[in-house]
Order: C-alpha cells, then sequence, then structure tokens
C-alpha cells in the first residue's frame, strides 16, 4: 500500500467520546487557575497575589484599585482587618511570612483614589435604605453604592464625622480624615438626628424597595421575634447576613448582605447560585525552590513607609503552578495551560466535532508524557491530545495532510524496506533483533554491526527484523493502520518461532509491550549481561545523557543505559529534566511533521539544558540533535565505534533502509534483489536538497514529474530564467519540479514544491 485516501464526506464512522464527567475529571488535575493561598484565605476574595506584585513596583495607584474592589473603606479594612491571609503565606514553610496586613495598610495610605466621573455612572432604579450605624451598616452602605444603588443612611448621629467615628473607633489621625473624606465623596445620602423607632421605619419604609438595618436597630423594631439577621427585606422578609464579630467578619457579612440585596433587586431567589463565598482552600502547587528574601522587613511605628511597602512586596514569590509550562516546548508555543488547552479541544472534538485552529495545536503535541510527571497532580495532556485525534480520524475529521508523509513512511518500512529473516542456518530463532526503522534510516552501518554482534555471541540464533513498530500510526490516532502493523509483526514473529525481541529503540519497545509482545528485551540490557563487544574504545570524555520519552517510566532502561555509558568511560553530565522528567526531542507523536516549529522549539529546550555533546539511545533523539548542529551520538555508535555522520535527509533515510536490505539479503542469504537504475540522469543543486527536506519532497516524487514530462512532453517555461517547470499528482499531492536540461537524458533540479490541490485540464 503505497497511498493513503483521503477523508472523504460520505464516510460514517463510531465517534469515541469522551464523556463530560471524563472530561471534567481531567481537567480538575490541573491547579493552574487555583487561587494562591493568601487569597484562598481571604473571605472577601483580594486578589493579594496582583496586588503585591503592583505595590512591589512601585504602582500604589493600582494596588488601591485592586484594594477597593473588596473595600468600599480601605483605610477600614486595612486598620482593622484580623488577615488570615498572612497565615498561610508559603514563604512561611521557610522564613518569615509576608506582612500583607502593613502592605495593604501602606496601600490604602499612599494610593492614589480614581474613581470615574458621575457621566459614566448609571443608577439602579431600586432605592436602598438602611437604618442605624455601626461598622456593617456603614460597610454595607458603601457595598450598595458601589453597586450604584441610591442608598439613603437613616442615623441617630448628628452627622457623618460622627457616623464615622461610630462605625470604626480604631481610625485615628490622618486614617481618619481620609477615610472621611472617602465616606463624603461617595453617593451616599445621609439623614441624620432620627429616632430609629417602629413609627419612624413604617413611615420610612414606602419610599424604598429594599430596606436593611443594623443590628442594634433591628432589635428595637422586633423585640418580640427569634434572633434576626442584620438584612431585612421588606414586607418584613428576612435573611441571614451572618455574625459580625470584627472588622473582616463586619465586611464579609455586608458583602453577602449586599449580594442578597442585589438579588432581590432583580426578582431573584438571593439563596441560589450565590458562586462559592467566602474563605476557600486551594490546591495550589508552589515550587519554594527559589524563595530566597527569608526575614520580613522590620515594621517601624507607624506602619511601613511607601519605599519598605515596596521592599516587602518585592519577597513575594507569586505564588503560581507552572511545572509543565516550565518544562514543556509545546505548551509554552500555545501560551495555555493545560486544563484550558484540553477543553478547547475537547470541545473541538466533542461538540463542534472538527475546528481546523484547534487541529495544529492537538497534532503538536509530542505525545511524549512529560507533563504527566512534572505536573503535581499528574495531568496527562499526552491522552487528551491522543484520544482527540482518534476521534477526529473516526469522525473523518482529521486532515490527512499533517501526518500523511510519516504515515507512508511507515507503508514503506512495513513493504518495500521490510526484512524478516532467521539467522543463516536457523530455521527457527530464540531471539530477533529488531532495531525500528530510524536506527535503519540514519544508521545503518551500525544496525549492521549490532546484528552481526548478536549473531555471533548469543545461543540459539538471532533473527533480523526491519519495519516499523506501528507507533507512527498510533501516534496519528489512525488505530486500522496500526493494528494492520501490529498483524504483519505477530505473523512474522510466528513464522520466525515466537523468539524473544531484542529492541533497539525505547519506543519500539513500548509500543510492542503495549500490543502485548510475549517477550522483550532492550539490546542495552543484552549488552549489559553478555558485556560490550571487544575491542571497544573507550571514550573518556563528557557528555550530556538525553533519556527517550519512549522510556518514561522505566527506570530499569535509564539505570542500564548509565550503566552502559559508564562502562564506555563517558562522564555523564548531570542536566535538569533528566530521567522521566526528560523532554521529547521533537519526534515523538510526529511533531516533527505536523508542525515544525514546535518540533524546533523542543529541540532547543532539550539542548539548553547542557553545552556539552549529546549522547543518546533513540535514533530519533541523535538526528534531532545532529541536525540542530549539536555533536550527537547514539550508545549503539559507541559500542560498536560506527559513526552515522550528518543527519540524512528524508530520500536518504529511505535509501539508506533499501540498501542496507539489499546488502543483507546478499551478505547473508545469498537472496539478489532489483536495484532500481534510472534511464536519465538527475542531479539537485544543495537549495533544491534542502528544499525538498524541508518540505517533504522525496527523489522518488521527482523522478515521478520528470518521467511524466519525458512521456508528455508538457512543461512550463519561465521566461525570466529559463527553466522548465513540470508537475505530476501523485496520491493526494501534486508535485512540481523547476529543472534544466542538458541534452535528452540529464537533467539538473533547482526548486521542488507541492500542493494539495488539483490541476484540472480542460479540452476544448
Amino acid at each position: 500500500m503505497s497511498q493513503i485516501q483521503e477523508r472523504g464526506s460520505t464516510h460514517v464512522y463510531k465517534v469515541n467520546k469522551i464523556s463530560k464527567e471524563e472530561m471534567e475529571s481531567m481537567v480538575a488535575r490541573c491547579v493552574y487557575e487555583q487561587p494562591p493561598f493568601c487569597s484562598a484565605a481571604c473571605p472577601l476574595k483580594l486578589d493579594v497575589r496582583a496586588l503585591l506584585k503592583a505595590a512591589a513596583g512601585g504602582s500604589f495607584k493600582k494596588a488601591l484599585q485592586l484594594y477597593e474592589k473588596i473595600a468600599p473603606f480601605p483605610l477600614i479594612l486595612s486598620q482593622g482587618c484580623e488577615a488570615p491571609c498572612e497565615g498561610k503565606c508559603r514563604l512561611g514553610e521557610c522564613g518569615e511570612g509576608l506582612a500583607i496586613r502593613e502592605i495593604e495598610r501602606a496601600v490604602a495610605r499612599f494610593g492614589e483614589q480614581s474613581r470615574l466621573g458621575g457621566v459614566f455612572r448609571t443608577s439602579k432604579r431600586q432605592k436602598v435604605a438602611v437604618f442605624g450605624s455601626g461598622l456593617f451598616a456603614l460597610l454595607l452602605a458603601g457595598e450598595l453604592e458601589k453597586k450604584a444603588y441610591p442608598v439613603t443612611v437613616f442615623c441617630e448621629e448628628p452627622d457623618e464625622e460622627s457616623y464615622l467615628r461610630t462605625a470604626a473607633p480604631f481610625l485615628d489621625g490622618d486614617c481618619f480624615a481620609l477615610e472621611l473624606k472617602r465616606l463624603r465623596g461617595k453617593e451616599i445620602r445621609f439623614v441624620c438626628g432620627c429616632r430609629l423607632d417602629a413609627a419612624f421605619y413604617e413611615q420610612q419604609k414606602p419610599a424604598f424597595d429594599v430596606l436593611c438595618a443594623s443590628d442594634e436597630v433591628r432589635s428595637k423594631l422586633f423585640p418580640e421575634s427569634v434572633p434576626i439577621p442584620e438584612l431585612m427585606i421588606c414586607e418584613d422578609e428576612r435573611l441571614i447576613s451572618g455574625p459580625t464579630e470584627g472588622v473582616l467578619d463586619a465586611a464579609f457579612g455586608a458583602k453577602k448582605a449586599a449580594l442578597t440585596v442585589d438579588r432581590l433587586a432583580q426578582k431573584l431567589d438571593p439563596r441560589n447560585t450565590r458562586g462559592q463565598e467566602g474563605a476557600t482552600e486551594s490546591r495550589l502547587y508552589t515550587d519554594l525552590s527559589d524563595a530566597k528574601a527569608l526575614y520580613r522587613v522590620a515594621v517601624p511605628e507607624g506602619g511601613y513607609s511607601k519605599e519598605q511597602a515596596m521592599e516587602e512586596a518585592g519577597r513575594c514569590i507569586q505564588c503560581h503552578c507552572e511545572e509543565c509550562l516550565k518544562s514543556c516546548a509545546y505548551l509554552k508555543h500555545y501560551k495555555k495551560h493545560p486544563g484550558l488547552l484540553a477543553r478547547e479541544i475537547y470541545n473541538n472534538t466533542q461538540i463542534i466535532m472538527g475546528d481546523h485552529q484547534l487541529n495544529k495545536p492537538m497534532n503538536a503535541c509530542s505525545l511524549c508524557g512529560q507533563c504527566s510527571v512534572v505536573c503535581p497532580n499528574g495531568f496527562d495532556m499526552a491522552r487528551v491530545c491522543h484520544l482527540a485525534r482518534q476521534n477526529m480520524v473516526s469522525t473523518d475529521k482529521m486532515p490527512l495532510a499533517p501526518h500523511e508523509f510519516a504515515l507512508l513512511d511507515m507503508l514503506f518500512s512495513n513493504g518495500d524496506a521490510f526484512l524478516a529473516r532467521p539467522q543463516p542456518g536457523f530455521t527457527s530463532c530464540r531471539y530477533v533483533f529488531f532495531p525500528g526503522c530510524q536506527a535503519a534510516a540514519i544508521a545503518p552501518d551500525t544496525v549492521r554491526a549490532a546484528y552481526e554482534d548478536l549473531c555471533a555471541r548469543l545461543d540459539g540464533g538471532v533473527a533480523l527484523m526491519l519495519g516499523c513498530c506501528g507507533a507512527i500510526a498510533d501516534w496519528a490516532g489512525r488505530t486500522e493502520m496500526a493494528r494492520q502493523a501490529h498483524e504483519l509483526l505477530d505473523r512474522e514473529l510466528a513464522r520466525l518461532g515466537d523468539p524473544v525481541v531484542i529492541a533497539g529503540c525505547p519506543s519500539c519497545a513500548k509500543e510492542l509491550r503495549e500490543h502485548g509482545v510475549r517477550e522483550l528485551r532492550g539490546i542495552w540490557e543484552v549488552l549489559e549481561e553478555i558485556g560490550l563487544p571487544e575491542g571497544v574504545r573507550r571514550l573518556e570524555r563528557p557528555m550530556a545523557l538525553h533519556d527517550s520519552c519512549g522510556a518514561r517510566g522505566d527506570a530499569a532502561t535509564q539505570a542500564s543505559i548509565r550503566r552502559l555509558a559508564e562502562a564506555l568511560g563517558v562522564r555523564l553530565t548531570d542536566t535538569p529534566y533528566s530521567g522521566d522528567r526528560s523532554p521529547c526531542c521533537g519526534y515523538g507523536g510526529l511533531t516533527a511533521y505536523a508542525n515544525r516549529e514546535v518540533a524546533g522549539e523542543m529541540t532547543e529546550k532539550c539542548l539548553e539544558r547542557s553545552d556539552e555533546p549529546y549522547l543518546s539511545y533513540c535514533m530519533a533523539c541523535r538526528d534531532r540533535f545532529a541536525r540542530q548542529g549539536r555533536e550527537s551520538r547514539h550508545i549503539l555508535e559507541l559500542c560498536y565505534g560506527t559513526d552515522a555522520g550528518a543527519p540524512p535527509d528524508i530520500s536518504e533515510k529511505r535509501r539508506n533502509r533499501l540498501t542496507l536490505k539489499r546488502e543483507l539479503l546478499w551478505e547473508l542469504w545469498q537472496e539478489e534483489t532489483a536495484e532500481m537504475k534510472l534511464e536519465f540522469s538527475l542531479n539537485y543543486t544543495e537549495d533544491a536538497r534542502r528544499m525538498m527536506d524541508t518540505r517533504m519532497i522525496l527523489t522518488e516524487d521527482v523522478i515521478a514529474v520528470l518521467r511524466d514530462f519525458r512521456e508528455t512532453g508538457e512543461a512550463i517555461l519561465d521566461g525570466e530564467d529559463g527553466m522548465l517547470v513540470a508537475r505530476k499528482r501523485v496520491g493526494n499531492a501534486t508535485f512540481w519540479v523547476k529543472f534544466t536540461q542538458e541534452g535528452e537524458d540529464a537533467y539538473t533540479v533547482h526548486r521542488a514544491y507541492s500542493h494539495r490541490m488539483q490541476v484540472v485540464k480542460r479540452e476544448g
């Protein structure tokens, strides 16, 4: 099978749905949006993290704006707040927690109050009355004024100054003067010197839509009743607003009461859909390894100066969880935490059934599983993207283009380049060496050397199988193609006597184990047992070891590789994100085919960990690093003294597989295969070769175009440079080649490109 059918609108497939509950359970693992512990402890929902960041940067006006969102009278709250947030500060685990209350006091004192003019403010129609004085009544009036209700306060005090003194006796000096100025600047109508008895209440009640009262006034108006809350609703309806034993309790009670008033004014049930009120528990994870400022800035008498508040706020480590974003180039590229991205992909595949804006992100994930290791709660973005791909394929919504070349390459590996033979002299074997398609494509000499060594030193015969394990189809979400690849391997393994598989690639080992291969070992384990090949040269140099994502969770393989490296004399350099935390090189999950930009960023993420040459045990990793210009070797190259050299382009990779198969068939089994010979001479400029490799155009595609040109004689002449341009549709793509012709049978290719549109020639 050399081509793959493009999706068609007439097909009907089964939808592999993920339930909403399952998705919500997965998304709930992501704690990125969880509040920091200080904010979670605040019943008023103050964004402490943002306030501290603004204060640290000297933006006290912005900090005050944040504080005013929860406090109509910032100085009252900051002076009297019990500050439960301070006890939750994570810095307290490695030193002294932040002096958040003192910073809030400085913000309230030094922050410049900003207020939109009355022309931008639209008052609500419903009128609200607040009877009585005290802290709760004052804060409730302030909360209602923020919500743009026309508020009238009826009190026994002779003026606003006395009213404020009664509510907040702990304010003094400048703080009292500033808060009195703030009170007088609010759109609150005061009716002072009132006698707040039942007759006065009944007299005023008809003029208002909602009525509220302090606890003192309520007890005067309803002396016979059971304990009644502070909030009263017209016609003697009552709702609980909560106790007000301290400043924070009073502020919280006022905020709850204001929400109740708001819902009643809108004719809604105040007991429903109120959201989560009060303090909560946060599940946020915060890495404290970079926390350095251990001790508080001393608080002088009178509180922090502006500079001292900035210094203390600067100690905040801005608690957040970005473990996956720090380690994963994919998530960093899309600037979205996995909970958000997973939900978007879920909506794409399950609700709107295919949105091309989300196809690229779901195909850009390398499916390596690093996120599930670095995430403190094990969020697995790979599973989300893998299921999404399977669903998009099964519902005929996934375009073939992102993965077509890789899938065709897999069919080539399991077709023209496939080989399965027992060791010469055996009809069935105890072992079979399965190096993997990338090893045969990138380092065929290493594959040959490893196979010859295993045959020489293992008893019972070692068969050879050159092909693809099916991981490519699995990564693409094409379960039917993966099944066909597995069936091919099963048939050939049975024909070889069901031998123990010796895998040369950790990704192949993982794929075959998950498929259910009876017994499998890595070549690294075998070499540990039988020893390194005779005459192996010790390297005696430092190298950075890159752990393959195929070995994630495989501690035995990781340890075995390290012991082999030590035996080879390699001095391994410690790098961040090694072992199970290692990032993907950019090949896994077919990222290199679906999104070259993200794949390049993944490779750079791997290489930024060390300046040393890189040692890997996955041939795709070795190839990715070498392509990026870093000295890179596969551990089997060190074991067998081979060197794959410069990375081969895509056409050379196919040619390497075919050549390895042909040479081994002749040398070991005396079977001769026909080698394709061109009936014309073909050369490429360096620019053309780079272009073809980047655009994934094979030499066989170019040959098909030129053969068609030789048959039809059809081409376009470029008048500017005198070159010819010919085209031919091969499979699902149309290939264009720009070339010069030297005589009848010699061509030089200068450019090549392809697209998926069909060119139709109209007759007549």
